[in-house]
């Protein structure tokens, strides 16, 4: 057996041990409900400067399963696979600023909306851009597979699809594309909080699209939508959700 098949052999291994592992969500072994998050999206989800895993989601879903007495954690995982792991039972859910969206709702359910924000332009202090209805013809940034990639669809714009929203904002600052569009509460943050680009950035007018933020879950995952539900009224009711948005400066 040469070294390619030996190496193929063991990968085959590994990914069926992978898919047994995490057949039926990733609860059933251990009593944990394990969510997964995109770190690129401060102040929703992101990684610190000491490398740990933190925001507004971050904090949400343990304290959420200390409302109803059970196990909940986030881990870190890419957006652009982060919706086929959902349907695969790689984990239970996904926290990471995830809009509701008609077309999302055939294929997961979501909680109760934890946040409200819109899609926005983002560009330098020194562009001409003012508006959405600027952006005719222009580079405009996005991050693949998001509400801001979507938003963009009626709109004549050379579109530039990035990983992350944050490489799509440096190449701006490099002078490669004309602005960003991303959601109005990252926008806030990357242009408000974040010390790399103070002075450089600054929203182009108003949002202009309406969005709620939701957990998701699988389609029918009834139990946990239920316990997530009961976690959120929970908070509402004794101030510790409003206290945390408060923390992370959502409005």
């Amino acid at each position: 057996m040469n070294m390619i098949k030996k190496a193929a052999m063991i990968l085959g291994v590994a990914l069926l041990s992978a898919t047994a592992l995490f057949a039926g969500g990733a609860s059933e072994d251990d009593g944990v409900y394990v969510f997964a998050t995109d770190a690129t999206w401060p102040p929703f989800e992101f990684v610190d400067e000491n490398g740990n895993l933190t925001g507004f989601e971050v904090e949400l879903i343990p304290l959420i399963g200390e409302h109803v007495g059970v196990e909940m954690q986030v881990e870190n995982i890419a957006w652009e696979t982060i919706f086929a792991g959902l349907a695969n039972g790689q984990y239970d859910g996904v926290a990471s600023g995830v809009t509701v969206t008609e077309e999302r709702k055939l294929t997961m359910d979501f909680s109760t909306p934890i946040a409200n924000q819109g899609q926005v332009v983002i560009v330098t202090n020194d562009s001409p851009i003012q508006s959405v209805d600027d952006l005719a013809g222009k580079r405009v940034g996005v991050q693949i597979g998001t509400t801001g990639d979507f938003a963009l669809d009626s709109y004549d714009v050379d579109r530039r699809q990035y990983d992350e929203i944050g490489l799509a904002i440096q190449d701006m600052i490099n002078g490669n594309i004309d602005a960003c569009v991303c959601d109005s509460i990252i926008a806030s943050d990357f242009v408000l909080a974040n010390e790399a680009y103070k002075g450089q950035l600054r929203v182009a007018g108003e949002p202009f699209t309406t969005e709620e933020i939701a957990i998701a879950v699988q389609k029918g995952n009834t139990e946990l939508l239920d316990l997530i539900n009961q976690g959120l009224a929970a908070m509402q009711e004794d101030g510790s959700f409003d206290e945390l948005k408060a923390k992370w400066n959502l409005l």
